[in-house]
């Protein structure tokens, strides 16, 4: 969603969302780069580091306004443990237990089929694929 474009606001903005000081901050660190998976925890370490105040709270609150806004996508490994990736193309992933590493494959990769028709009045969205490796 944010390409190669440095206007961070601009791109909340076309997202819905207000672009306050701590939501720039943090999509700067979120889509500044390369794709990347980040946890509430990790990302409110990187914002600490630039010596700008956001607590915690905020940190899970903008991120999941930006999942909201189709702007990171949302990866539950666990009950209470989720990772928020700058990636929202169609894609799968490799979790790599204890360590927590997450890393993108390639939705090519994987054949699904057999799956159940969904509960009526529903149609399937998408069906995200989480492999579980030890090193």
């Amino acid at each position: 969603m944010f390409g190669t474009s440095p206007d961070f606001a601009a791109r909340l903005r076309e997202a819905g969302l207000r672009p306050t000081r701590q939501r720039l901050a943090l999509a700067r660190l979120l889509f500044g780069g390369e794709h990347r998976h980040v946890t509430a925890e990790s990302l409110h370490g990187e914002v600490r580091a630039t010596r700008m105040p956001v607590s915690l709270a905020t940190v899970y609150n903008t991120l999941n306004q930006f999942r909201d806004a189709g702007l990171l996508r949302e990866v539950v490994v666990a009950p209470g443990r989720s990772y928020f990736d700058t990636n929202i193309g169609h894609h799968h992933h490799f979790y790599i237990e204890p360590d927590g590493e997450l890393h993108d494959f390639p939705s090519d990769e994987v054949t699904i089929g057999g799956l159940p028709t969904p509960p009526e009045g529903t149609q399937l969205a998408r069906v995200d694929v989480i492999v579980r490796v030890r090193r």
